[in-house]
């Protein structure tokens, strides 16, 4: 079960709500140095003491992220900040 889970709904089109989950990889591949694949419209992330999966289904993405020990006294922190970046990310307007 996972430890942090966002439902984040936008109004953005498959492909800029694809770009917007890839702008999200990015940004936690360079900062967190984590791993990420795409599987169909599923983003897996990993690395050590934290996984999860950004799922892109509609107008929603569904973030779900799991901690290791160490990290889950820092949920509260790490779900705020996600959180924020998840909104911005995803509140594009259609035509932006």
């Amino acid at each position: 079960m996972a430890d942090i889970s966002i439902r984040q709904t936008h109004q953005l089109s498959t492909g800029k709500a694809r770009a917007a989950a890839e702008k999200v990889a990015d940004e936690m591949t360079s900062e967190f140095e984590m791993a990420c694949a795409w599987e169909g419209d599923v983003l897996s992330f990993k690395r050590s003491g934290v996984s999860g999966t950004l799922v892109l289904q509609g107008q929603e993405a569904q973030l779900d992220i799991t901690l290791g020990f160490m990290l889950k006294a820092f949920a509260a922190q790490i779900e705020e900040k996600v959180s924020e970046n998840m909104t911005k990310v995803f509140a594009s307007r259609p035509g932006a």
